[in-house]
């Protein structure tokens, strides 16, 4: 439904409002799958950093969307065919949840078994994350603080002062 009011919405500021709605409504989906972690990295990122680099555009931008009246036939055709794709990849995917499904066979097992004994983490979920995918979450932060750092530098510079002209520049 928020999806739908931000497709619908011309007003900029308020689409990006609906966005950050809508990632406080999947942090809270997500803390009710107990998620936990998910769901912090959610209302952060989600709600939070990105809304506030979207409002930092709207402050350079215009606020509301004049839409073309033109139909964009190769934007189009991009999007039907990359639709019919993953249309057609889903319909080869194992049916959802089905315990012979590769990934409840192959390492669910062990992860699910040995987690405990091997870390002594009782959450599962934090356990793999600080652990056995411990230099894959560090890689995500630096990925997550590399972008900060490039939107705190674009957003850092001064803008360009022009040069007044003096009296010798008319001459």
């Amino acid at each position: 439904m928020v999806a739908v009011a931000v497709v619908a919405s011309r007003d900029l500021f308020s689409a990006a409002m609906l966005f950050a709605i809508y990632s406080l409504l999947s942090a809270a989906l997500f803390v009710v799958l107990d998620a936990g972690d998910v769901a912090l990295t959610e209302a952060a990122v989600g709600a939070g950093i990105s809304t506030i680099l979207v409002l930092a555009v709207l402050a350079l931008a215009k606020r509301y969307e004049h839409p073309v009246k033109a139909l964009n036939l190769p934007a189009l055709a991009v999007v039907t065919v990359t639709g019919a794709c993953l249309f057609w990849a889903v319909s080869d995917l194992p049916d959802f949840g089905a315990a012979d499904n590769p990934v409840q066979t192959h390492v669910a097992p062990y992860y699910v078994n040995e987690t405990y004994n091997d870390m002594g983490i009782p959450n599962m979920v934090a356990a793999v994350l600080a652990s056995y995918r411990s230099i894959d979450t560090f890689g995500e932060v630096i990925v997550i603080f590399t972008a900060g750092l490039g939107v705190f530098a674009l957003l850092s510079v001064p803008p360009k002062r022009r040069r007044r002209r003096s009296r010798e520049d008319d001459q």
